[in-house]
């Protein structure tokens, strides 16, 4: 193989504890063993992209490390019999990006049970558009539906509505025909939540309940919540009788301050979504359902596309909750 370098982020421990982050000509041996080795050529962005990216030792323990828990490529090597080369593939997931060499490098070598072969109907770029974001977000609505909630059931909740996440599943549960209410505070983004899909917006300081009321009245039929803390809390008090809450991040907090009555009253499920190690079977499921069924009509809608250059702005900005959409990354810029 001609290739013996190729560009990628490094984040790199200093000797004062800090953080720093530059793109470097990387060398392709310092690669982890693997049976696939894949040309990246979309990665996306992810708040767990941008822990890792500064240091945060919950996501990746040992530095110097290259993030990316999203990409999407082709082959260019592989020893499983599975997969050959020129595949069109995506991996999102496992461990990539977290203490695995990630996607922001232009090559990745992964463990051939990682890998999704492209479905048809998806480009790469498309697939990235989605990424683990995307996927979360489906695998929230898959529970949701799963747990009887039809669309005419009444009104979604959905938090964080502007992020990754959130944005997404507002945008699949249109197409699905749900009426969805997107949460978020941002109220400049009425707009964009509208065009992509949203019925009416709730400003999050409305689902910061500090009653102490056991109960609240019930509003929504499903609720796919983003953020966690209080305002799952919120969410899980006036969700209506039968109804189902996913829950998938805790960028508000990791604490869920509830009790039994929300369960034992009005008997609802409250799901725990976890895309890292969802099973194989399930997995392709979802990515077919995004390729086609699920495909939502404004998916390339607020989406921005950056260089691995242009990428450090962009995790500041996620990590200041600023960032709205999706932003991907192109690794031939």
């Amino acid at each position: 193989m001609s290739i013996t370098h190729f560009k990628a982020m490094l984040v790199t421990e200093n000797t004062d504890a800090t953080f720093s982050r530059e793109i470097i000509n990387r060398e392709l041996t310092a690669l982890p063993e693997g049976e696939v080795l894949i040309q990246v050529k979309y990665s996306s962005l992810n708040y767990k992209d941008a822990l890792s990216a500064s240091g945060n030792k919950g996501v990746t323990r040992k530095y110097p490390h290259t993030p990316g828990i999203d990409a999407a490529g082709i082959i260019v090597k592989s020893s499983n019999g599975k997969f050959h080369t020129g595949d069109e593939v995506l991996v999102t997931g496992y461990d990539l990006g977290m203490n695995t060499s990630g996607g922001y490098g232009q090559y990745i070598r992964v463990p051939a049970e990682w890998i999704v072969k492209l479905p048809e109907n998806l480009s790469l770029r498309e697939s990235m558009i989605y990424g683990t974001a995307g996927f979360t977000a489906a695998l929230s609505v898959y529970k949701m539906i799963h747990g009887g909630i039809k669309p005419d059931a009444g009104n979604i909740l959905v938090t964080g509505a502007t992020g990754g996440v959130g944005s997404i599943a507002v945008s699949i549960l249109h197409k699905l025909g749900y009426s969805v209410i997107a949460a978020t505070g941002k109220a400049e983004a009425k707009e964009m939540l509208l065009q992509i899909g949203a019925k009416d917006i709730i400003l999050r300081e409305e689902l910061n309940d500090q009653s102490g009321r056991i109960l609240l009245k019930g509003n929504w039929a499903g609720v796919i919540d983003t953020v966690g803390g209080n305002m799952l809390a919120t969410a899980l008090k006036s969700t209506n009788y039968g109804g189902s809450v996913t829950c998938c991040g805790n960028v508000a907090s990791p604490e869920l301050l509830t009790s039994v009555y929300p369960f034992i009253l009005r008997g609802i499920t409250l799901y725990g979504v976890d895309s890292v190690m969802c099973p194989m079977d399930l997995r392709l499921e979802l990515w077919s359902l995004l390729a086609n069924e699920w495909k939502p009509l404004q998916l390339e809608q607020n989406v921005e596309e950056v260089s691995l250059d242009g990428l450090d702005k962009k995790i500041d900005l996620i990590l200041q909750g600023k960032l709205q959409g999706r932003t991907i990354v192109n690794l031939d810029l």
